[in-house]
């Protein structure tokens, strides 16, 4: 005979009342499962070595939960700062003590709950609110751009108040700097000094997408006597891809948008002596008028030139740009006359600077100039290999591409 799954409980829970005797209530309504009551009130079998009269904790120092009288064991502990940072600790295998591992973040409020266990396996809770002594020197980061709409190719930097030099520090900025992309998008910071990060993608920022940078390292210990402080988030949008191609050989520029081209315009580059910059760059700033002075960027005698330029679009800080040159209109699309800048006629760089975004695109081909700065003139972080763009940053150095150092450390074998 085939009995139903409800029949067989019952039998079950018929022959288990049987066997235990009279007065056995396993599967009755009598006493209850110690496990589904409310936890009792544990304040006074649970102790904690922080400083009396509710003064600050050092965070300097591990935190410590400890039992004392009949409490059988600790069974849990969880530390939350404001920040909803668990702190990580590690609990004794007799379950009578548990340490921090991990140091406690400067100058933050701290939430512990304590869950212990009694000899009749009865739950018991502690529950405790701390504050941590603020930190004599903190470090805080500044993100850049300003908040905007900016082209694909804007880089996204953090500025330190104060130098990180040791690994291990970088390490601890590096992973607290979080930065909210779209789906898919692999970037990594680099390290430009020990005050400056620079974080791009492998390949350009995708089309009409937006990004938020921010900072966890409030409180958080760096190093000896340094904390991070607080920071202001950071959030751009970008706008449409814009790629401008400036061919120095041809002497013509290819405009593009989203890949498609829309214009191709005449243009004139630097002269032999003063050629154009071969490379990638980012479009800094925009300027209707600017006056150029040779001596501003080290050029006299009888190249010296005093001129005013409309229609500046800014690539490098050195002083080279995109603008209407109309006193040398017979060479573009002909010769190389400039003494750096690309230019064109009025009309072309008025057209240009409206539909150019900072942050966009302006590449430089076939110059017989040196190549762009990577760092320290502007954007050039383009220019550089994503392999060795990775060996910049003090998380990503030496790890495989396209795995986070976590997979890297699933990864290694054992030994």
């Amino acid at each position: 005979m085939k009995h139903s799954p409800r029949l067989w409980t019952v039998l079950s829970c018929s022959l288990l009342v049987a066997s235990l005797g009279a007065g056995a209530t396993a599967c009755g309504s009598g006493e209850k499962n110690p496990l589904s009551v409310r936890p009792y009130d544990a304040g006074e079998h649970v102790a904690f070595n922080l400083a009396p009269g509710g003064r600050p904790a050092d965070p300097d120092k591990p935190l410590e939960v400890t039992l004392k009288g009949n409490e059988s064991r600790i069974t849990d502990v969880t530390v939350v700062d404001t920040h909803g940072r668990r702190l990580a600790g590690e609990l004794s295998a007799k379950g009578d003590r548990w340490h921090s591992t991990g140091p406690m973040a400067a100058g933050v409020h701290y939430a512990v709950t304590v869950a212990t266990e009694n000899e009749r396996g009865a739950p018991g809770q502690r529950t405790l609110a701390f504050d941590t002594t603020p930190a004599d020197t903190v470090l805080k980061v500044e993100f850049g751009p300003d908040e905007g709409k900016y082209g694909v190719g804007q880089p996204i930097t953090a500025e330190l108040n104060e130098p990180v030099k040791d690994k291990a520090a970088r390490a601890v900025v590096e992973r607290a700097l979080v930065v909210d992309a779209a789906d898919g998008v692999e970037g990594a910071w680099h390290w430009i000094d020990d005050k400056n990060l620079h974080y791009r993608p492998k390949d350009y920022w995708p089309a009409n997408t937006s990004v938020t940078v921010r900072s966890n390292l409030e409180g958080v210990r760096v190093s000896d006597e340094l904390h991070g402080a607080a920071s202001k988030p950071l959030k751009i949008d970008f706008g449409d891809r814009v790629e401008v191609t400036t061919d120095a050989s041809s002497h013509y520029m290819t405009f593009r948008r989203n890949g498609e081209v829309v214009t191709t315009l005449p243009v004139t580059t630097g002269k032999p002596g003063f050629s154009t910059r071969n490379g990638i760059k980012v479009v800094l700033g925009k300027q209707y008028y600017v006056q150029m002075r040779g001596d501003t960027v080290g050029i006299g005698g009888s190249e010296y030139y005093n001129l005013p330029v409309y229609w500046a679009t800014r690539v490098t800080w050195s002083g080279e740009y995109v603008h209407a040159a109309p006193w040398s209109i017979s060479s573009h699309g002909v010769a190389n006359v400039s003494h750096g800048c690309t230019g064109m006629s009025t009309g072309n760089a008025a057209w240009f600077y409206e539909n150019i975004t900072e942050g966009d695109i302006v590449k430089v081909i076939n110059s017989i100039g040196d190549d762009m700065d990577i760092f320290g003139n502007g954007f050039g972080d383009w220019n550089m290999d994503w392999k060795d763009w990775r060996e910049g940053s003090a998380l990503l150095k030496g790890t495989q591409e396209g795995r986070s150092p976590i997979d890297q450390a699933r990864l290694r074998p054992t030994v």
